[in-house]
């Protein structure tokens, strides 16, 4: 009697992706659960979670607001106008919430998945406190300002910005400064074709630093409504980032060890990745280590975004 056939193998291992979702630190699940708890207050048809939440630059409108109470200032004599309370509060939570809100289900699923290895990695380099000191501040805000600044006053347009593709973008440009470090070039060859044979032509050298540059173009080519200009914001800063301009923005380790001591983070959190665990912690790198603290691993690029007009 025939047995039957085998069943195909599938394209991954569930075991496996099983373990790598167990061992993820803490700051990089709390992301993906407001991911979807966004998504889940998306389904309701009593407001907009996207219009809530999305950077819109029509919806900020700081020094132009006549509603009151105002925010007045004296400066060489000029009375400035900065906006009412109520504008700033917009603002604020705008610059915070646009990377954790998405369209829909399949923009929020390849989204997650191509945040979580960046956003992992990134949290094991510099600890929970660091990760969530800095993406809830300014590694969302500064995109968002210049992406404002070009938006609003440059291109005088509307052109709604949601979506966690923000921080793919920025962590790629990061990853490709620390690649191009240790692996300044990468080779590509072409081959043509001759009267009786074929020729090479190249290889020719391109930066690693230009990779997400060329992600960018790609995906803004193959996806219509992605956001071009919010992700080349978002590249920029990941470039600052990546050559440590932006350094004197990672909290000082002795303020951090003392909370963390205070109050007893690592034994009350669960998957909390402290000072000291992380990979550039007080005692260095260690040898084990070396080779992805610099960069050997590659540049992740996976990536996937999405933009929308918003009351245009």
């Amino acid at each position: 009697m025939a047995t039957p056939a085998a069943l195909p193998p599938l394209p991954f291992n569930p075991s496996r992706v099983r373990s790598y979702l167990v061992r993820l630190p803490l700051f990089t699940r709390l992301v993906l659960l407001v991911i979807l708890a966004f998504w889940l207050l998306e389904l309701q048809t009593m407001w907009s979670v996207v219009q809530w939440g999305a950077l819109i630059p029509d919806e900020i409108n700081l020094g132009t607001s006549t509603s009151s109470p105002q925010l007045t200032t004296y400066c060489l004599g000029l009375d400035l106008d900065l906006g009412s309370l109520t504008d700033w509060r917009n603002l604020v939570y705008r610059l915070n919430t646009y990377p954790l809100i998405h369209t829909g289900f399949f923009h929020a699923l390849l989204n997650a998945l191509a945040l979580t290895p960046l956003l992992e990695r990134f949290e094991a380099e510099h600890g929970t406190l660091t990760a969530i000191a800095l993406f809830v501040g300014p590694l969302s805000t500064f995109p968002a300002a210049i992406y404002l600044l070009i938006e609003k006053v440059i291109l005088h347009s509307n052109t709604s910005v949601v979506g966690s593709s923000i921080w793919v973008f920025l962590l790629l440009g990061s990853e490709a400064i620390r690649t191009y470090k240790s692996n300044p070039h990468f080779s590509i060859g072409f081959y043509g074709i001759s009267a009786d044979h074929f020729i090479s032509l190249g290889p020719y050298k391109i930066p690693t630093w230009t990779s997400p540059l060329f992600a960018c173009v790609v995906l803004s080519i193959l996806v219509s409504n992605v956001s071009f200009l919010g992700h080349l914001c978002a590249i920029l800063i990941g470039y600052l980032f990546g050559l440590g301009y932006l350094k004197f923005l990672v909290p000082p380790e002795k303020i951090l060890r003392w909370i963390e001591g205070k109050l007893n983070l690592l034994g009350r959190l669960p998957h909390y990745i402290s000072v000291d665990q992380k990979t550039f912690g007080r005692y260095g790198v260690l040898p084990s280590s070396n080779n992805a603290a610099n960069g050997n691993n590659g540049t992740p690029m996976s990536f996937l975004g999405t933009n929308q007009r918003l009351g245009a």
